[in-house]
Order: C-alpha cells, then structure tokens, then sequence
C-alpha cells in the first residue's frame, strides 16, 4: 500500500525530538528567477511539505532588489525544526511520538510547485533535505536549464514527523 504525503507510511513509530536548524539559502537558478519574498515564501511551504515543525519560519535576507522584484541571486533565511530519533537526539526538547511519513514532490504537489521550480528543489534536496531524518531517498530529477519542456520534478521520500502533521 503506498501512503500519501504526510500519512504514515507504516506502522513503525519510534520517540524523537525536535532539533533546531538555522540555513542561509542562496538560490541561483537559469530556468526561474525569484524575489526574495517569492523564494522565502516557496522555501516554506517545501519545509512543511518536508515535515519541519508548524513554527518554521523562511525570511528574506539581504537582497538587493525591492519587495516583488525578482533577483538573480534571491536569499532566503530559514528557521525551523525536524525531528530526530531521541537516541540520536541532543535531547534539547522533550520526546515525542514520531511516525515514518512518505512525501512527494512533483509538478503542482504539494500544489505551489511547478515545473519551474525544479531547479529550486534540486538545490533543496542538496541543501536542505539532510538536515531532516530522511529514508529511501529516490529523486528522479531532470531540470532543463532555460526551459521547462523536457524537466520532470519527482522527488521522494520518508521523513520521521508527527502523526498528522502539515496536512492542508
């Protein structure tokens, strides 16, 4: 049975606790330019997609254009939290019941995404992704640089969070 983004992927739970993470995220990309606030506001919903904690927090940072205006070199920063195994764990929080869920990332799911925003989560995926407790990581990305015909987003993954976390 295959589970869907942020349904338990299987019976198996274990304790975990949450762990603080703080990035500077600079993107650069040749198919899709983003605004500071356009790229933080992106980088959000692929961390709750992702399985941070509900407070996760993507600002921009030190751009050089104005509100709206897109950057070539967009800055986001990001504040949030993911769930470690407790054995693993600095044990900074109390544990908690922690669930194996599978996510999925592909054209328009979670439904902000498009094929535009490929190189985006390639560069997610490679920053961002191995600060979550991740398992059976299959990323079957093409992104063609300058177009969209002929890239194919479609990342997946199981993430340790919360039972019913960041369903929408």
């Amino acid at each position: 049975m295959t589970a869907f983004a942020g349904e338990p992927s299987g019976a198996d739970s274990e304790q975990g606790v949450w762990q603080k993470r703080e990035y500077s995220f600079q993107y650069f990309g040749f198919t899709t330019t983003y605004s500071c606030d356009g790229l933080a506001s992106k980088l959000k919903v692929l961390l709750l997609a992702a399985g941070a904690r509900a407070d996760a927090k993507s600002t921009s940072e030190a751009c050089d254009r104005g509100y709206g205006v897109p950057d070539k070199f967009a800055r986001a920063r990001l504040t949030f939290y993911t769930l470690a195994p407790a054995a693993n764990g600095e044990n900074a929080s109390p544990p908690v019941n922690g669930v194996w869920r599978s996510v999925r990332f592909a054209d328009r799911s979670p439904r902000e995404l498009a094929l535009g925003d490929c190189e985006l989560i390639e560069q997610f995926r490679d920053k961002v992704l191995p600060m979550f407790t991740t398992r059976n990581v299959e990323s079957q990305m093409t992104c063609v640089p300058n177009q969209l015909s002929g890239s194919a987003i479609n990342l997946r993954f199981e993430v340790l969070g919360v039972p019913g976390a960041n369903k929408k």
